[in-house]
């Protein structure tokens, strides 16, 4: 089991993680940035656990990520 955590206010919507892990993020059409898909927020923290066959994926979003907001545990 892993969890993402995405500080999604210091989003400057680049939209790697988009185009690199596509299941899991998708851009904000309100607002220009991503949003973590199934995640809820805890106070500007957006978190979601997930089965190791999403890691992969997820680690080249956050390792693409411009701002380092993405974290996986």
């Amino acid at each position: 089991m892993m969890t993402i955590t995405f500080k999604r206010q210091k989003c400057i919507g680049c939209n790697y993680c988009m185009e690199i892990a596509p299941r899991r993020w998708q851009m904000s059409k309100k607002d220009g940035r991503s949003n973590l898909i199934g995640a809820t927020d805890k106070k500007g923290f957006w978190t979601i656990k997930l089965g190791e066959e999403e890691r992969e994926e997820n680690e080249r979003a956050a390792s693409a990520c411009p701002v380092k907001i993405i974290e996986i545990r």
